[in-house]
């Protein structure tokens, strides 16, 4: 596409049965945000749409666990998402949701143009149905083997191990998700979308059109999904959560998840138009609007064949011109799990990190998992921003600011004659503004945040180099050159952060005097074109003001709690995930009647030599003090064990452990995490010798 007119810029909608994490952040929103933001600052005439999503069978599911209705579930979670995105700077245009009349009337109206065009497909089939709940399993009320990979938890729509797109049915060994039974076949009437009739556009439009500019991954995906040859998908479902299905038989039935969700898209912007009364079809029908979706690998089918396919057909809107999704973020080395607690939550983080919204931002830019599964842990967080935020830019700003208010009183100082060395670096600093659009117009941000660190780095490195603090005791002079050649370098940096940087971009330009309403303070205001085309970004004479830190070091403490925080959700899901022995064969009174069981405590310990596992223990038993070797030395010292009270079973028949006779078993349980513990009396007035019976 040449240059557009306007641009309209979806983020994926989050899923309002749980808070958003960084997995979220790292795959869509950050990236999107960061997109939009460079195109205003660019001039660009720019929509950013989001929302909740607020329908489909999860939020049933969750409901139905809680005691609560749907409504509440979607309540609660659509105001703790949209707060955090609030906070942590995604700054839509309009954030709107899926529940809202607009987008039941915009969704309803797609669907029966759709039907009245002849696009459906109206067929009755087999679907699951389970008899104890007396209704239709909807796909993720379906769990069972992935006939692709052999995931024995794969859901009826998804396998979320191998990603592969499924139909409840084609589950092997399905279950309900409702009540565990099996479910029965049951004949129901639904609408299809018959896929299979838009093949050959897909292929002209897709594998043709996009061959070169569309992300590997996606290209990728896509072209495999064809190859395999497409077939009608279902666009309604036997469910009473969701958008009653508007045509004559559809009663008891709601759109799909997916064919409505992203219409939420297209209801969003025209909540946007009302509200500041513009015209909102062409950011959705002009053929010189370039539409960007931003969303998740796992959303990648329906992004780029179904929601297409049903905008085809519809016939009056414009189609996708990038889909940049991207692969999954994974936690220290795991996948990141919401039923597992293994996540970094955006909402905990903002009040555990409190300002620190752009370490988060910086760190999932640097880790974007662009092309590849990446991995965050929070050593590379603390490294990123001390080594990075605090030591380059940080520190950059803060000796030019501090120095111009120790020399300058804060004023600009004029420039005396340019050596080499400033004509360079002023050249490389107007240089940056495209090589990060290059970067970020190709989608890769990773690569554009460290191009906006390279520009701190030339600071540093220009300061290093010429010594102003050494040079102004002999050539005031050509400090002042010095010094106004690195505040133009800072003046940049307030300008190009701003898309990655937002929260410190504004605290810089307020450290540096500049403003983004031109109209309020003269002509101070910075867009990202000036960075390369202004002689001179912070003009002599200017004033700024003192200097305040950008960025705090994280000491590792603050690390420690998150990684104990890790581990508490790990052994949580242990004890949870520990299965009970199943009980041992029935005994009679008379054989139990045969185990000697006694109270006795611990007198002497030491390690068995060269043996990991044993301690050699002299337990007095009341009867005698004897003997007893134990594999509790992995759990337990010797030391820690002297005087510990135990249970015995006394009248074991003895037995040589390396060389050491054993006349005795110490009774022993295992906690969830595995670690042994003492099964033992703990009342004070217990004597040695008692028999526990």
């Amino acid at each position: 596409m040449n240059k557009p007119k306007r641009y309209t810029v979806t983020a994926a909608l989050p899923y309002t049965n749980g808070p958003i994490h960084i997995g979220h952040l790292a795959g869509v929103y950050v990236p999107a945000d960061i997109y939009v933001r460079y195109l205003r600052l660019t001039g660009n005439d720019v929509v950013f749409i989001g929302g909740s999503d607020e329908h489909g069978v999860p939020i049933t599911i969750k409901a139905k666990n809680e005691g609560v209705s749907p409504q509440d579930i979607v309540d609660k979670y659509h105001a703790i998402i949209k707060k955090s995105f609030e906070d942590f700077g995604i700054a839509y245009d309009n954030y709107s949701r899926t529940s809202a009349p607009i987008h039941h009337e915009t969704a309803s109206e797609i669907f029966k143009t759709l039907y009245d065009k002849g696009e459906f497909v109206e067929e009755t089939t087999e679907q699951l149905y389970d008899e104890k709940a007396h209704q239709f399993l909807a796909d993720r009320f379906v769990t069972g083997t992935c006939p692709k990979c052999g995931n024995e938890e794969a859901y009826g729509d998804q396998c979320e191990n191998c990603g592969t797109s499924l139909n409840a049915t084609d589950l092997i060994n399905p279950k309900s998700a409702l009540t565990g039974n099996v479910p029965t076949l049951k004949q129901t009437k639904h609408w299809f979308l018959p896929l299979d009739k838009h093949e050959g556009f897909l292929k002209e439009w897709i594998l043709k059109g996009h061959k070169k500019d569309w992300k590997p991954n996606v290209y990728g995906q896509v072209k495999s999904w064809i190859d395999d040859g497409l077939r009608p998908r279902a666009v309604t479902r036997d469910l009473d959560w969701g958008i009653p299905v508007p045509v004559e038989g559809g009663e008891g039935k709601v759109l799909y998840v997916w064919f409505d969700a992203p219409i939420g898209y297209i209801s969003s912007t025209k909540e946007w138009a009302k509200r500041e009364g513009k015209d909102w079809e062409p950011y959705w029908k002009d053929k010189d609007t370039k539409l960007v979706h931003f969303i998740g690998k796992d959303n990648i089918v329906f992004h780029c064949i179904i929601f297409p396919t049903m905008l085809k057909a519809e016939g009056s809107y414009i189609l996708p011109d990038n889909v940049p999704a991207n692969e999954f973020l994974n936690l220290e080395g795991n996948k990141l799990s919401t039923s597992k607690n293994w996540a970094v939550w955006l909402h905990e983080y903002l009040k555990e990190f409190p300002g620190q919204q752009d370490v988060l931002r910086y760190v999932l830019t640097a880790n974007a998992p662009e092309t590849k599964d990446n991995d965050f842990t929070w050593k590379d967080f603390q490294a990123r921003n001390n080594n990075e935020l605090v030591a380059i830019f940080g520190n950059f700003i803060n000796r030019v600011v501090v120095l111009t208010n120790k020399y300058y009183n804060g004023v600009v100082p004029e420039p005396s004659e340019l050596l080499k060395v400033d004509e360079e670096t002023l050249a490389a600093v107007k240089a940056y503004p495209d090589v990060i659009a290059s970067s970020i117009e190709r989608y890769r941000f990773r690569e554009a945040g460290q191009e906006l660190m390279n520009l701190a780095r030339l600071g540093n490195k220009y300061l290093a180099d010429e010594e102003p603090w050494k040079v102004v005791k002999v050539d005031e002079q050509r400090t002042k050159t010095i010094m106004y050649v690195a505040l133009q370098i800072a003046a940049a940096l307030s300008t190009l952060s701003e898309p990655f940087l937002p929260f410190t971009s504004e605290k810089l330009k307020k450290i540096l005097g500049l403003h983004d309403n031109e109209a309020e303070v003269g002509n101070n205001g910075l867009n990202w074109n000036d960075v390369s085309s202004k002689e001179a970004l912070l003009p002599t004479a200017h004033q700024i003001n003192k200097a305040e830190l950008l960025f705090s070091k994280i000491e590792d403490e603050t690390i420690q709690k998150q990684l104990d925080k890790l581990e508490a959700s790990k052994k949580a899901n242990e004890a949870a995930n520990k299965t009970v022995e199943p009980q041992k064969d029935t005994i009679t009174f008379e054989d139990f009647t045969k185990l000697d069981i006694r109270v006795g405590t611990i007198v002497e310990a030491s390690k068995m030599p060269k043996a990991k596992k044993l301690l050699v223990l002299k337990v007095d038993t009341g009867i005698d003090v004897r003997t007893i070797v134990s594999g509790i030395a992995e759990s337990f010292s010797a030391e820690e064990v002297v005087g510990k009270k135990v249970t015995v079973l006394v009248n074991l028949a003895p037995r040589k452990l390396r060389g050491v006779e054993s006349e005795g078993m110490i009774l022993m349980t295992e906690s969830t995490d595995g670690k042994l513990v003492f099964v033992n009396p703990d009342e004070a007035n217990v004597s040695n010798g008692l028999q526990i019976s």
